[in-house]
């Protein structure tokens, strides 16, 4: 995005007239609509929309979100996005596929962002990042609890600030306090398609089951384990002749596009959560 363009999220009660009033608004203040989506939901009849639009002149965001406000139902709930990239701290463990991919495409620009750094309780992905020139750091979880390794974690994420935490394979479970701290700004890529095998090893339970696909879920982290809003799942296709190393594999690829996929959905304000569901506009 220029300097000069913006894009905004509305969520609001449904009622005739609303795209006419904020599209009218938008022309009146000399604005350009480069992209406009809308979703009404049909149970709720909640009205969604996301609007990218340039416009000439500055106008002060605060004002435009004001006026927008009086036009519109008083439940209205509004985000105006400037062309400042979003801050990400990448979290890890030792799998080094979907860190790998993330750092790739952040190199070649497929994911606008401003990368802060890799945070691991192990130091084997430390070359990795370092090759990518990305800050590492390290911190051992060896001999604490896991209240006690989070707040030392907590204490970097807090010198970095960032806009998204990303669990690119972040092999420990959060303590529901964590989570309240980054509230809907956690994403995590889970290595099944959810809420099919849950926990522990996904793929010998699915292996076990005699599956003919697998799958691959990203999703906000909620303090309910693995029951965030889903933002991008995925699947293949396999058979009774695919092993359990054979199913991690596969999984692998699906993980690393279905994380990277979501990441630059929320990278590009293309999120909107409602109640445990997520409105995507692609």
């Amino acid at each position: 995005m220029s300097n000069h363009t913006r894009i905004l999220l509305i969520r609001c009660s449904d009622e005739p007239g609303l795209i006419h009033r904020i599209t009218g608004f938008l022309a009146k203040i000399g604005a350009n609509i480069i992209g406009n989506q809308e979703f009404v939901e049909p149970l709720q009849r909640v009205f969604f929309m996301r609007t990218e639009y340039s416009i000439q002149k500055e106008e002060e965001d605060k004002t435009i979100l004001s006026e927008l406000l009086q036009i519109l139902p008083k439940d209205a709930e509004l985000k105006l996005s400037t062309s400042r990239k979003a801050r990400v701290v990448l979290l890890a463990t030792k799998e080094p596929h979907c860190l790998g991919d993330i750092l790739l495409r952040w190199r070649y620009g497929e994911l606008p962002m401003d990368l802060l750094g890799v945070i691991s309780n192990h130091e084997t992905l430390g070359d990795l990042a370092r090759d990518f020139k990305v800050p590492f750091v390290f911190i051992p979880s060896d001999g604490m609890t896991r209240e006690e390794h989070e707040t030392k974690v907590q204490e970097r994420l807090q010198e970095m600030q960032p806009d998204w935490i990303v669990l690119a394979k972040y092999m420990r479970i959060l303590t529901p306090e964590f989570v309240r701290n980054w509230g809907n700004r956690i994403l995590n890529i889970h290595h099944s398609f959810l809420p099919a095998f849950v926990g522990a090893k996904p793929y010998e339970q699915a292996y076990k089951r005699g599956v003919k696909i697998i799958g691959a879920t990203a999703h906000i982290v909620t303090e309910n384990l693995d029951e965030g809003p889903i933002l991008v799942q995925d699947v293949c296709h396999v058979d009774h002749g695919y092993s359990p190393e054979r199913l991690v594999l596969y999984g692998r690829d699906l993980e690393k596009v279905v994380l990277a996929k979501a990441l630059r959905l929320l990278l590009e304000d293309r999120v909107m959560i409602f109640q445990n569901r997520t409105i995507v506009f692609e």
